[in-house]
């Protein structure tokens, strides 16, 4: 049964990618005759086609599963989409992308039961893998090299732990220098718990891997992961660039076996800064923990 309904949600992504085309191309025309919508109504319908539209080829034929870290097993979203595909289109489309996914395939004279929606991010760590296990137990790094790529070097296999004023220096670094992966701002060292112990160490992703081709040369930063502890004592994931000198110059204190466990936590914790912040929303109040927004950074994360 789950067999069937992963190969019909690729069917069906199929059915809507076409039709997505289809749309725009004419809307495109549109432009230069007459027509009951304006410019600036043509292309927002353009452009909420192309975002609803955007993945529907990727589930139609997906490409082999690969984790983008080598050594992690899938997450609950993974997991999720791997048994109803269409769960991240149908979950990020909103009711007017659902209401419009509906009508094409009511047009097509089929039956499509939606999927569940995506599951929340666990909190906590992630079951371990009975190869994880076992490389933790052998005491192995958990950071694997993609295929075809060098290895980080020796210094970056470690885990260190920081206190809040260090981890948010190295956010504003990655923010000042603009690497792409950082920020957090104010926002950040308003809801890190003040005097808690933070931990960071080098995790890059496949496609973040030293040395990857980017506009202006290649990667030079190492993509770390951190472990972040909130102000309501709740553990959380996230990302930062650091340069390898700025990483290096951080002190190591923590015994190999604790750099070992920690960094399985860090990389198995699957709820991050952006989804605490979202849930902490409701109550964010300068008298409660003493964050202003302002116009700067109201979505720095």
């Amino acid at each position: 049964m789950r067999r069937r309904e992963s190969e019909f949600d690729r069917d069906i992504a199929a059915l809507l990618a076409a039709r997505a085309f289809i749309e725009i191309r004419h809307l495109a025309g549109s432009t230069r005759h007459e027509s009951a919508a304006s410019p600036e109504e043509t292309l927002e319908r353009i452009r909420f086609l192309a975002n609803l539209g955007h993945n529907l080829p990727g589930v139609a034929r997906p490409r082999p599963a690969t984790p983008s870290r080598a050594g992690t097993g899938p997450g609950s979203w993974e997991q999720a989409t791997a048994a109803r595909p269409m769960t991240g289109v149908w979950s990020t489309a909103g009711p007017k992308g659902q209401a419009w996914i509906l009508r094409h395939i009511g047009q097509e004279g089929r039956t499509w039961t939606p999927p569940p929606p995506l599951p929340e991010r666990r909190k906590g760590l992630s079951p371990m893998t009975l190869r994880q296990r076992a490389g933790f137990l052998l005491g192995r790094w958990p950071v694997k090299t993609p295929v075809g790529r060098q290895p980080l070097p020796v210094e970056a296999n470690v885990l260190k732990a920081l206190d809040t004023e260090t981890v948010c220096s190295l956010y504003d670094e990655a923010r000042r220098l603009r690497l792409g992966l950082g920020g957090g701002g104010p926002w950040l060292r308003a809801h890190l718990d003040p005097d808690g112990v933070h931990y960071l160490l080098p995790n890059p992703a496949s496609y973040y891997w030293p040395g990857t081709p980017i506009s202006d040369g290649e990667i030079g930063w190492w993509q770390c992961t951190a472990l972040l502890r909130m102000r309501d004592g709740e553990q959380v994931s996230g990302m930062v660039a650091v340069l390898p000198e700025a990483f290096t110059a951080l002190p190591s204190t923590l015994p190999r076996r604790q750099q070992l466990r920690l960094a399985h936590r860090a990389r198995s914790t699957e709820r991050d800064a952006y989804l605490w912040g979202r849930d902490h929303k409701a109550e964010c109040a300068p008298e409660f923990c003493g964050y202003v927004p302002e116009a700067a950074d109201k979505n720095s994360y």
